[in-house]
């Protein structure tokens, strides 16, 4: 295994002192965190399921609410806070130069009814808002958010060709090629659980696609195509109690999550990939040798050289993805 996937610098805890307190925002498409973080630490904690209902701004308010119970369970003046950084799922669309969001586990609008969201956006606003409310707002991809955070205090430091990879509600990527971070067009490079990958066209994904990736395998998709099961973690209890059909399901999700691996690694010719996302991580064990299989020995002049590795940062991924767009 390649040296920069061990050694790790570890994650700030606290800004250096003197230094202005900033907030953290992490938006998924089942939760929204927010954390405070100065030079005495990250506190002020707030955690409240993704607001889903209501008008297209009701995200965005509940940001701002949020925020603002953080700074006063941190003892911090939200007048005091000298950068938002929000990471969040996408994808993105712009509305004048600010980031609304195409969530398609947000936004009914995009897969209709059938998707079962009590909602229909086609896209929530979520920057104009904050920029109203607070300086130095800078929102990113989640995916992208977090890749920055790995390369800089967790699994894939000094790797200048890496990706990132959230396997959880959704899935998520963020890409580096030659040091240089891929974002395209509006923020929106990385967006993989989008390929298509199978020939099974069994689910419906939120964002209208039928039988890609994220509609395949992601957690919320999981208990929609097998019934039997009420959440993905059941799946994976039944499975290590021997349980054959559950075992023959995860068997398929990492072929599926598998091939999308193996596209980025030889399309950019990665060296290592760290992986993440609360799916992925409650069952590392179990699942990344199954995944690394899928890699294993096919065009190996590509990817013998790649290596897949649980996320540095573990499971506070997302804290820190936020982290590092403003520290």
């Amino acid at each position: 295994m390649n040296a920069s996937l061990t050694t790790q610098t570890p994650a700030p805890d606290r800004l250096p002192a003197g230094a202005a307190p900033v907030a953290c925002v992490d938006i998924g498409g089942t939760k929204v965190a927010v954390n405070v973080v100065d030079a005495r630490g990250m506190h002020g904690q707030q955690v409240e399921l993704t607001c889903k209902q209501g008008a297209p701004d009701a995200l965005a308010q509940q940001v701002m609410r949020m925020i603002h119970a953080s700074c006063q369970a941190a003892h911090v003046r939200p007048d005091d806070i000298a950068a938002v950084g929000v990471a969040s799922c996408g994808p993105f669309v712009l509305n004048q130069g600010l980031v609304e969001l195409a969530s398609p586990n947000i936004c009914g609008g995009l897969a209709g009814a059938a998707r079962g969201l009590p909602n229909d956006w086609t896209a929530a606003v979520l920057e104009a808002p904050l920029r109203q409310a607070f300086a130095g707002v800078r929102v990113e991809n989640d995916g992208i958010a977090a890749l920055q955070a790995e390369r800089r205090w967790g699994a894939l430091q000094g790797m200048d060709h890496c990706a990132y990879v959230t396997w959880s509600t959704g899935i998520g990527t963020g890409l580096c090629v030659g040091g240089q971070v891929l974002r395209g067009k509006n923020g929106n490079a990385g967006h993989a659980g989008h390929m298509f990958v199978s020939d099974n066209m069994d689910a419906l994904c939120g964002c209208g696609n039928i039988g890609d990736v994220e509609a395949l395998v992601a957690g919320n998709a999981l208990p929609r195509r097998f019934s039997a099961y009420p959440d993905a973690a059941s799946i994976f209890i039944a499975a290590s109690a021997g349980d054959a059909c559950a075992t023959a399901i995860i068997d398929d999700l990492c072929r599926v999550m598998g091939r999308m691996l193996y596209n980025l690694v030889i399309t950019l010719d990665l060296q290592g990939i760290s992986v993440g996302g609360s799916v992925f991580w409650h069952h590392r064990d179990y699942l990344l040798p199954r995944l690394q299989a899928q890699l294993s020995g096919k065009l190996p002049a590509l990817t013998a050289a790649c290596t897949l590795v649980p996320a540095g940062l573990q499971d506070r991924v997302g804290d820190y993805a936020a982290l590092a767009l403003v520290a």
